[in-house]
């Protein structure tokens, strides 16, 4: 028997409900983990919510979360009990003190990334990681337009485009958070909810505009990002904070300057474990450089998940956000 967080249908945060569940041996193929710390992530919530379905309930939600090594199960031979280790991907069930997940999906942390670092930054960080390396490799003297720049992407993403030689353009909700974002290599601050994001991106860039957004908020920054865009720009649609993206007329992009859309997701571009493995790789590089640090600015214990969500979706969170089980 463990303790998990299970929601029973979708819902608001009361939907999250602490739960005794029960714990099989691993099967074939799978470790059995204990759980350190447990990443939170707005993926998190379109699962609670029912934005993203989860066909079978109760559900245990969670993408992300790092442990130890209890048993192994047949077959397995890459890892052995006591090995620390993180994931950032399917299957779900990461709000848990202990589970059970396939071996295939697991990466070995190196002695200088904890094991909160590593629940705060697999998702995140390798998220960051496709985005600007391999969805548009950016490059030095490149100028970005990256959205929420003071979330846990946004602020990881911040100092690894800067490592990389970029100018960055963040938008953000407060001074506060601009202060953060400007802390943590953003070079321009836009408050989305004061200020006319595309003509401050046309100021900064003398009228050029960016050759990439990168947009995780969705409706509500939808046609600033499109308009801060120069001719054969990109924008990279990464998540819906404020609701899906309507649906868009081709037509449309051809008359904004021949532009570029991708819908792209962490899951596809680490599918293949070399690809997995090759991210989460970079990733713990430039956080063990020092390039890029991490910022784990909220913990809860995992029963009060469902506190989490609400800071989450309230914007009041900032940086990383772990639950400890």
């Amino acid at each position: 028997m463990t303790k998990a967080i299970r929601i029973h249908a979708p819902g608001g945060p009361e939907a999250l409900s602490y739960d005794d569940i029960e714990l099989t041996a691993p099967a074939e193929g799978e470790v059995q983990l204990r759980q350190t710390a447990i990443g939170l992530n707005f993926i998190d919530v379109y699962h609670r919510t029912g934005l993203y379905p989860i066909p079978d309930m109760p559900a245990v939600i969670g993408l992300e979360a790092a442990g130890v090594v209890e048993t192994v199960g047949a077959g397995v031979t890459e890892l052995s009990p006591g090995d620390r280790v993180a994931y950032a991907n399917p299957p779900l069930g990461a709000y848990a003190q202990a589970r059970n997940m396939p071996a295939h999906r697991l990466i070995k942390l190196p002695e200088q990334i904890s094991d909160e670092q590593a629940a705060a930054i697999m998702l995140q960080g390798m998220t960051v990681e496709y985005l600007i390396r391999r969805t548009y490799q950016v490059k030095a003297g490149d100028t970005v337009l990256f959205h929420a720049a003071a979330g846990g992407v946004g602020l990881m993403a911040c100092q690894w485009l800067k490592h990389l030689g970029a100018t960055v353009i963040g938008t953000v909700g407060s001074e506060e958070k601009a202060d953060l974002a400007k802390a943590n290599g953003c070079d321009h601050t836009i408050l989305y909810n004061k200020e006319d994001i595309a003509a401050r991106v046309r100021e900064i860039t003398d009228g050029a505009g960016v050759p990439v957004v990168y947009d995780s908020v969705g409706k509500d920054t939808f046609e600033a990002s499109i308009d801060s865009l120069s001719p054969l720009g990109l924008f990279v649609t990464f998540g819906n904070a404020s609701g899906p993206l309507a649906p868009i007329d081709p037509g449309f992009l051809a008359q904004k300057g021949s532009l570029f859309m991708t819908r792209p997701t962490l899951m596809t571009y680490t599918a293949k474990r070399e690809d997995m493995v090759k991210s989460a790789e970079a990733l713990f590089d430039v956080v063990g450089s020092g390039a890029v640090k991490v910022a784990i600015n909220q913990r809860y214990p995992l029963a009060e998940a469902a506190d989490a969500h609400r800071d989450l979706e309230a914007r009041k969170t900032t940086g990383s956000t772990i639950l400890l089980p």
